[in-house]
């Protein structure tokens, strides 16, 4: 990464290929690579590396001009792993269970590698579990479906992140009532919407229908982010 390079992460509230709608999401992260035939590498620990998941990412990305490639934790992954990571331009992180995805991480030492690949100018994206894991904290599902906070996010990214915002009224609530009482200010996403961070700053919000889009959430109140609509 060139010194007037800045690490990137793309936080989806939700959607693109995930939920076979749109493909503009799927669009936008190219985008935001802007690299010829850019690698690209799907992690679905938070699913458990689901072989549907997998498929899914597949058929979007290879029929793509890039190159697709996966990387498991529940089955052999690619090796030399630290390589083959440093070696993407985009690294997508599937949606599922947080806390269960950032304890195989540290475990295996991967939340180590995936810095060290962001801090190289490789970009960062995901929906949900794959957009709530970079900040400091942020609302996931537990035991029983609970709303409930994370509590140890990977802190590439100051504050905290909500997905699915306005569009789950019990993930919303709950996030509301934790930023008013204990947890940092941040931002939530609804479907269908992306936050781009260049370094550790807001750059851009994109949305792939009305309505979509992303708000500053804080202990007084909330308020809504300039989102470009995507055609």
């Amino acid at each position: 990464m060139s010194a007037e390079t800045e690490p990137q992460i793309v936080a989806l509230g939700g959607g693109g290929f995930w939920l076979g709608e749109s493909p503009l999401l799927d669009d936008y992260l190219l985008e935001v690579v802007a690299r010829s035939r850019p690698k690209v590498c799907f992690i679905g620990t938070a699913s458990g590396d689901a072989e549907s998941y997998v498929r899914r990412f597949y058929a979007e990305y290879g029929r793509r001009d890039c190159r697709p490639s996966h990387f498991p934790l529940f089955a052999k992954p690619p090796a030399p792993a630290r390589e083959h990571l440093l070696a993407q331009d985009l690294i997508y992180v599937g949606g599922g269970m947080t806390a269960n995805m950032l304890l195989l991480w540290r475990f295996h030492g991967l939340d180590a590698l995936l810095r060290e690949a962001w801090e190289s100018g490789t970009v960062l994206a995901g929906p949900s579990a794959g957009a709530i894991c970079w900040f400091e904290d942020g609302v996931t599902a537990t035991i029983g479906d609970r709303i409930g906070p994370l509590g140890d996010g990977l802190r590439f990214l100051p504050g905290t992140f909500c997905p699915h915002y306005r569009d789950d009224t019990e993930r919303t609530e709950a996030y509301r009532e934790l930023v008013r009482s204990e947890f940092p200010p941040g931002i939530g996403a609804s479907n269908d919407a992306a936050v781009l961070f260049r370094g550790l700053e807001v750059a851009d919000v994109v949305g792939t229908r009305d309505g979509a889009g992303a708000w500053r959430v804080e202990g007084t109140g909330e308020s809504p982010l300039e989102t470009r609509c995507l055609t």
